[in-house]
């Protein structure tokens, strides 16, 4: 999924604080390098989640394109462009390509196990060797193993740790080997994959498509309808994957809709394209009585 899914606020960034009456207090972060589009800078606006009102909220702000990072709700509100699209795949439409069926039988054989969110240090093997091979630069490369348990571990929803296990070494006498792990949360209309990443020397076998596909299944039979994947951003390699799933659905002038062609949301680079902070934060839907 996402090279940062955490909100890093290193350093000594900069806030600006906006407020709503009886309402969670939102801030935006310093600009940073944006990790999607070369030359643009990424703002994010985001709020605390906590409280007993947490998993309201969580519910409420990530059907409006908020993701959850450990005990913060964030939402890009860059002053370039609106190029990052929340997407969720809706379940009852989906149908597999024959390519992502492919991919379900390369990898008929592992074996789902869901956990508490509890660190691990198989997890933390796996993750290293992961931003190794394919983040290396990114702003988790230098991510130890009690930021990474802070990661998995702190958060105040219901959350849960989806490993997918090979058995296969076992015929030979060896252990088990941990190839994927997705940090998941339960929301009240689906699953929301916060970060997922996986075994980095099986290219062949698709892991990351993988990862999603089986979500969509527990999805269904959970009879959840939908499960999100985080951002899509047009013009974006990194996350050019996600257009590849049917019935997936953005989050675009404040409404779901599907996606259609994805040429069609190239506009939403364009500068123009953005509203001001306050009439953002304006605009966000929030529970009635959590926060009353």
């Amino acid at each position: 999924m996402e090279p940062t899914p955490y909100l890093a606020l290193s350093g000594n960034p900069v806030f600006m604080r906006h407020s709503l009456p009886l309402t969670p207090q939102f801030y935006v972060t310093a600009p940073q390098s944006c990790p999607y589009i070369d030359g643009r800078r990424e703002r994010k606006l985001f709020t605390a989640l906590q409280g007993s009102g947490a998993a309201e909220l969580n519910d409420k702000l990530s059907k409006q394109g908020f993701r959850r990072s450990q005990n913060v709700l964030y939402r890009p509100s860059c002053a370039d462009c609106t190029a990052c699209l929340s997407a969720r795949i809706r379940i009852a439409d989906f149908k597999a390509s024959r390519s992502q069926r492919r991919t379900m039988a390369r990898n008929a054989h592992l074996r789902r196990e869901v956990t508490s969110p509890w660190a691990t240090e198989e997890q933390y093997t796996l993750f290293r060797r992961y931003l190794t091979a394919r983040h290396a630069d990114g702003g988790m490369a230098d991510m130890d193993i009690f930021e990474f348990a802070a990661m998995i571990e702190e958060t105040p929803i219901r959350t849960r740790v989806i490993e997918y296990w090979d058995d296969r070494p076992k015929a030979c006498g060896g252990q088990p080997a941990l190839r994927a792990v997705c940090l998941t949360d339960v929301l009240d209309d689906g699953l929301s994959m916060v970060y997922s990443f996986y075994d980095p020397d099986c290219p062949q076998d698709s892991l990351g498509t993988q990862i999603i596909l089986d979500h969509i299944d527990i999805a269904h039979d959970g009879k959840l309808p939908y499960v999100y994947l985080g951002y899509w951003v047009p013009g974006s390699p990194k996350m050019g994957y996600k257009a590849h799933f049917s019935a997936l659905e953005i989050f675009k002038n404040r409404e779901w809709q599907a996606i259609g062609d994805a040429l069609d949301h190239a506009d939403e680079t364009h500068p123009l394209s953005v509203e001001p902070i306050a009439e953002q934060v304006a605009q966000i839907d929030l529970p009635g009585a959590a926060f009353g």
